[in-house]
């Protein structure tokens, strides 16, 4: 990932995410807006390694992912969403929120939306201000 070589990330921690599989309401299509369909979740929180070493090997000393999970899970399954990019708007800002994460990179993906793609997604990149 080119991101890693930025600068600003020097100094940070990935923490990350990969393949949270959530079921929720979302697509604009006839057949989606009949049932929920599975998503795949991807996030990576870089956040600088003042903020997520433990000088006590305790967690209330850095990020704790469990959070971050539940938020991500909460969001997914609070409404129908036409759009990922709604959704995953919705994820970065979450993961954004967090005082100690200086970037997020994340993702969903729809994998049974379409036969013949093993799936279909969006992906975005963003530095806090």
């Amino acid at each position: 990932m080119t991101a890693l070589l930025d600068p600003r990330l020097g100094d940070c921690r990935r923490i990350f995410l990969h393949g949270l599989a959530l079921e929720a309401s979302i697509g604009f299509h006839d057949f989606e807006l009949a049932a929920k369909q599975r998503v795949l979740i991807n996030v990576e929180l870089f956040v600088p390694l003042h903020a997520s070493t433990s000088s006590r090997d305790h967690v209330s000393e850095t990020l704790d992912y469990d959070l971050i999970r539940r938020d991500i899970a909460e969001w997914a399954r609070s409404r129908h969403f036409n759009l990922q990019e709604t959704l995953l708007d919705g994820i970065v800002d979450l993961c954004m929120a967090r005082p100690s994460v200086r970037a997020v990179c994340a993702s969903t993906e729809k994998p049974d939306v379409y036969p013949d793609c093993r799936t279909v997604g969006v992906e975005v990149f963003r530095f806090r201000p």
